[in-house]
């Protein structure tokens, strides 16, 4: 009898074992303190998911896309800049509007006089005030100056549409990547679940004598193989939701709630005409129309600084003002009235010509030329490089539906080749190898589905950012689309 139960303690077959009524009682109560032992553990993590779904519950919310987009068009850092930087245009406009306007200045001045002088009070107080008014007449820098504030002002808004695209773009992405993981998590735990219920069946068959404990331990190998993987899946999804919450312009304090996006990836042809795209990502894409305006201001300021070569004539007024009761000192004058000063107004036409500049003017001309001819060339190979972006991206979806098409084909053989090795392990007609063998085809297959699915998607939101659809230039607010 010591012979068996030592026997049974390694792990032999049942069916080579001599049994007695010992031996087969305590086979049974070892069999009972294992069931009651799994059902203890299955209780308490149920009871520890329960708590953990209670402590997380109020702290998660859900989040659409729509919504994401909108919370980064109302509280991203780099957005907000951007619209104070229009204000900030709009006040260089108005300096650059004033070279054309009037320009009228008065200076005054007040004192105290006094002396011994005939016919003069002791002590007495005195004033004066000059005014002096000028108003360009003929000045070629003056159109030039008010449209290189009109186009200041564009140059804000545009690069505010950039940076609204920019952020757009970048929320955008860090959603799918967060959807793509969290995914790729759900797949893990589904997986892991089937892990432990190959584990489960295994420790059964070995408790039963039908399987040694090699068997055993090469399923709980299998089963803890794949927490190193769910454990980077879960990084990566907290890291995309650190992602989210940074471009969206979340509070990251310990109070805040945190956001979870909802929804599965969607597989879908996009059926985009390449031609016509390209032609509308010309005309309306933020970052071109960016480098247009700047083309433009180059120009502007070119023109401006040319302007020195010209005349400018302006037209001047000059006054003063001055109390008729005080006089001047004695000049000799047999009359009185010749010894009192009175106020006057002069009025006329300044007129000014810069002959010889000795270079400094040529200088900031050809210095102004440089930076706008620097400009054309950038705005050139922008775009030049819209048709092959796209064309890249239009490449990129076709190679991508047709890794879609054939795992869509793979991923039903694959699961139906784990189910059926998994039964047959069940029965001890397969091997654990085969059953890894099956299960690493099938995760790796659904791995490569979903994928597919986030490339296409992150392919659809570079298409949307390469063609201009997230925003549109404010001269035609008709037309904003995410």
């Amino acid at each position: 009898m010591k012979i068996t139960l030592a026997r049974t303690d390694e792990g032999a077959p049942c069916s080579r074992r001599p049994m007695g009524g010992a031996g087969i009682g305590a086979i049974s109560a070892r069999r009972t303190a294992t069931r009651l032992q799994k059902r203890s553990v299955a209780r308490g993590r149920t009871l520890l998911a329960l708590i953990l779904i209670g402590f997380h519950a109020p702290t998660l919310s859900a989040l659409t896309l729509d919504a994401a987009l909108a919370r980064t068009l109302e509280k991203n850092p780099a957005i907000i800049e951007a619209k104070l930087a229009l204000e900030q245009a709009a006040g260089r406009r108005l300096v650059l509007r004033a070279t054309g306007l009037p320009d009228i200045r008065i200076q005054g001045l007040a004192g105290v006089q006094g002396g011994q002088r005939a016919g003069d009070p002791d002590t007495q107080p005195f004033a004066l005030s000059r005014g002096f008014f000028t108003q360009p007449l003929f000045d070629l820098a003056v159109p030039a100056s008010r449209r290189r504030g009109d186009v200041e002002v564009l140059l804000a808004q545009q690069r505010l549409n950039v940076a609204i695209v920019g952020q757009l773009h970048a929320t955008r992405v860090a959603y799918y990547t967060a959807l793509f993981n969290n995914s790729l998590l759900t797949l893990g735990e589904a997986q892991r679940e089937r892990l432990a219920q190959n584990v489960s069946t295994q420790l059964e068959r070995y408790q039963a004598g039908r399987a040694d404990r090699g068997a055993m331990t090469n399923a709980q190998l299998l089963e803890r193989e794949l927490n190193p993987r769910i454990e980077q899946v879960r990084r990566s999804y907290d890291g995309a939701l650190l992602s989210l919450a940074v471009t969206m312009g979340n509070d990251l304090g310990p109070a805040t709630n945190a956001v979870a996006p909802e929804g599965e990836l969607q597989l879908a042809d996009p059926g985009y005409d390449l031609q016509a795209e390209t032609t509308a990502a010309l005309a309306r894409r933020p970052d071109l129309q960016l480098a247009r305006l700047l083309v433009r201001a180059a120009g502007e300021d070119q023109k401006i600084i040319e302007a020195a070569y010209y005349p400018k004539i302006d037209a001047v007024a000059t006054g003063v003002g001055i109390p008729v009761t005080i006089h001047s000192a004695n000049v000799g004058s047999a009359r009185s009235s010749d010894n009192v000063i009175s106020s006057e107004v002069t009025a006329g036409v300044a007129y000014t010509w810069w002959v010889v500049d000795n270079g400094r003017i040529g200088g900031q001309v050809a210095r102004a030329r440089a930076i706008r001819e620097m400009n054309e060339i950038c705005l050139r190979q922008l775009e030049a490089n819209v048709a092959l972006e796209l064309k890249r991206i239009s490449n990129n979806f076709h190679a991508i539906e047709g890794r879609r098409k054939a795992l869509s084909a793979a991923i039903a053989g694959a699961e139906e080749n784990v189910a059926a090795v998994q039964r047959t392990l069940a029965e001890g007609l397969s091997s654990q190898l085969e059953f890894r063998n099956a299960e690493g085809s099938f995760l790796e297959t659904k791995s490569a589905l979903l994928s597919a699915a986030f490339q296409q998607n992150v392919a659809r939101a570079e298409w949307d950012r390469a063609t201009g659809r997230y925003f549109q230039f404010s001269g035609d607010t008709a037309g904003k689309l995410h």
